[in-house]
C-alpha cells in the first residue's frame, strides 16, 4: 500500500513538473518586431543587407560596422543627436561598404570590420555624453 502511494505521489509530481515548462515557454517566445525607446523609427536595414547568406554574414556584420563607426562620428561633428544624426538612412554606409570593400576578400573584411569597431569605440563615450544630454540614449 504505501509502495503505491509513493507512485501516485512520484506520477503526480513528474506530470506537475512536465506541463509547468510548456506553460511558462509561452511568455518566453522571441518576436522578430523590433520596438525602440530611443528613436523608435530608425530606419530599417536595407532588404539586401537582411538577405545576405549565412555563410556570409561577415559582409553584413561589416555593413552594420560601418553605420555605427559613421553615425557615432557624425553625433560628434555635429555635436547633436537629433535622431536623423543618430540614425541616418543606411545609404552611406551601403556606398562606403560598395566602394570599398564589396570585393574585398573575407580576412580583409574581417579587418575592415576591427577597424570600424576600434574607430566606434573610439569615439562611443564622446558620442554617448552628447546624446545623453539630448536624452537620446
Amino acid at each position: 500500500m504505501r509502495q503505491a502511494g509513493c507512485t501516485l505521489v512520484l506520477t503526480a509530481l513528474v506530470l506537475g513538473l512536465t506541463s509547468a515548462p510548456a506553460f511558462a515557454e509561452r511568455n518566453l517566445v522571441p518576436t522578430l518586431d523590433r520596438s525602440f525607446d530611443v528613436c523608435p523609427d530608425r530606419p530599417a536595414e536595407p532588404n539586401w543587407i537582411q538577405e545576405i547568406p549565412l555563410r556570409q554574414a561577415y559582409q553584413r556584420v561589416l555593413v552594420q560596422d560601418i553605420y555605427r563607426a559613421q553615425n557615432l562620428e557624425r553625433i560628434i561633428e555635429t555635436e547633436s543627436c537629433d535622431c536623423e544624426i543618430r540614425f541616418p538612412s543606411w545609404d552611406a554606409a551601403e556606398a562606403e561598404f560598395h566602394e570599398q570593400h564589396a570585393s574585398d576578400e573575407r580576412w580583409k573584411m574581417l579587418e575592415a570590420s576591427d577597424a570600424y569597431n576600434q574607430r566606434a569605440n573610439d569615439v562611443r563615450l564622446e558620442a554617448k555624453a552628447i546624446c545623453e544630454t539630448a536624452g537620446n540614449w
